[in-house]
């Protein structure tokens, strides 16, 4: 039996990176080699926040980088121009890159390339090649089989071809999925060259044979049933990947939350690209000091400056912390935490499933919305957070739900269940490692 060599390739950012890096350790625990292709300015961030990174990962685990074509100074947090950008430079560089690892590795050349959502180019280069190839989607198996159906919502009339809804109601895409309201759809707004490539890359990466979903298929069955690509091989928890790979962590916060009585804290946190406004921020400051119980709230620096500086009359804080960036699978298992108010990202989303939190749902942005609607709805465990007539979440607003959450039993014991059912799909025998296996032998 040979040993499969993968070539992992994420799109340049957290919510790709980490999830493809903890598919990378799994499959290494199986015996797999593993190559993992990152970008150059990528792979210094990652260093910087886990020093001796290649040291730190499993021996199976190389790295090797290509430029992005983007200048230090650009703005990579604008995806058109990273994508852009990646799609001119980096496909004529992949092939020489093959080659070069396969001439390091004669007796154990790459046999399988898996990308995630905006690097399908490299299946078409694998493809010429004639390597295997594979998607990692690190979003919801429903917003994949969402944005698989562009073409017959434009073509229904649902949506017009910029990808706007022709009407704002509720639908539903698929038998027993939740319905999606049509101004929350993943692309709206975004416009027509962004509907144009998402519709362009979903056909690309059909020369996968696979479409892996960093999900479990108890939590969205229904999505399964859409196409025979679909394979949930999730929860990803790989045990050594509570570091996020591409910001320095504050691990103190767990000392603090050493000293605090169980399921007592909140814990607050949006993500890598969560946004809030001004008004918006200082409401969620003054409802958790109205709470007066501990929280540890996640913020960027300068998220962290418009707390310290604009609202410092109003704004105590006494009770909480506050970090920059935080080891979030680790705070979620603390014995401390009582709830998890939550943008409803996927990644975020299946971290506080597998650490058995309830949830307050806060969704900004995309598929945000639609992992609300599982959480609140179809799972039920979580409360949704509802705007004013000003279109604020109040601070009364939070504090109301923080203390209703706190004090219903029901979903405390629905997120506990959600947990043990989801955690059983990735045991020996389970759904997900079961797939995992019939992946990696296809993949051989």
């Amino acid at each position: 039996m040979s040993i499969p060599h993968f070539l992992l390739i994420p799109y340049p950012s957290v919510g790709h990176v980490n999830p493809l890096m903890q598919l990378s350790e799994i499959l290494a625990t199986h015996g797999c080699n593993i190559t993992f292709l990152n970008t150059e300015f990528n792979h210094k961030r990652m260093n910087t926040a886990d020093a001796g990174l290649e040291n730190s990962k499993a021996p199976q685990i190389k790295f090797v980088t290509l430029p992005d074509g983007l200048s230090p100074e650009d703005d990579r947090k604008d995806p058109k121009k990273v994508i852009f950008s990646i799609k001119t430079h980096m496909p004529h560089m992949l092939p020489k890159l093959i080659q070069h690892i396969n001439a390091l590795n004669v007796n154990n050349n790459i046999t399988c390339i898996v990308v995630t959502v905006n690097m399908g180019w490299a299946l078409e280069v694998g493809h010429k090649l004639g390597i295997k190839g594979a998607v990692l989607w690190p979003a919801s198996a429903t917003s994949l089989a969402t944005c698989d159906c562009i073409p017959k919502l434009i073509q229904d009339g649902i949506l017009d071809s910029d990808g706007n809804p022709v009407e704002k109601k509720e639908i539903q895409l698929y038998p027993n999925m939740p319905m999606m309201d049509t101004e929350n759809f993943p692309w709206c707004g975004l416009g027509k060259t962004v509907i144009d490539h998402i519709a362009q890359e979903m056909q690309t990466i059909k020369l996968g044979e696979w479409w892996l979903c960093n999900t479990a298929h108890n939590l969205e069955p229904a999505a399964f049933s859409i196409s025979p690509r679909f394979l949930s091989i999730g929860p990803l928890m790989a045990t050594d990947s509570n570091k996020s790979a591409l910001f320095q962590e504050d691990t103190t916060c767990l000392d603090w939350l050493d000293h605090q009585p169980p399921q007592s804290v909140i814990y607050v946190a949006f993500g890598s690209s969560g946004v809030i406004d001004n008004n918006q921020l200082k409401e969620l400051a003054l409802g958790l000091d109205l709470l007066n119980k501990p929280f540890l709230w996640v913020v960027s620096s300068c998220d962290n400056n418009r707390v310290n500086n604009s609202y410092s009359d109003e704004f105590h804080g006494s009770k909480g912390r506050i970090v920059n960036w935080a080891p979030q699978k680790k705070i979620l298992n603390h014995p401390a935490i009582a709830c998890f108010i939550s943008h409803c990202g996927w990644n975020s989303s299946m971290e506080g499933v597998c650490s058995g939190v309830p949830f307050l749902c806060w969704p900004l942005v995309k598929d945000q919305f639609v992992n609300k609607s599982y959480i609140c709805d179809v799972w039920k465990v979580g409360l949704r957070l509802d705007k004013d007539e000003n279109g604020l979440v109040s601070k009364e607003e939070i504090a109301k739900k923080v203390e209703q959450l706190f004090g219903d039993e029901g979903i405390k014991a629905r997120s506990l269940k959600l947990k043990e059912l989801t955690l059983n799909n990735i045991v020996e025998g389970g759904h997900s490692l079961e797939n995992l296996k019939s992946f990696i032998s296809w993949a051989e």
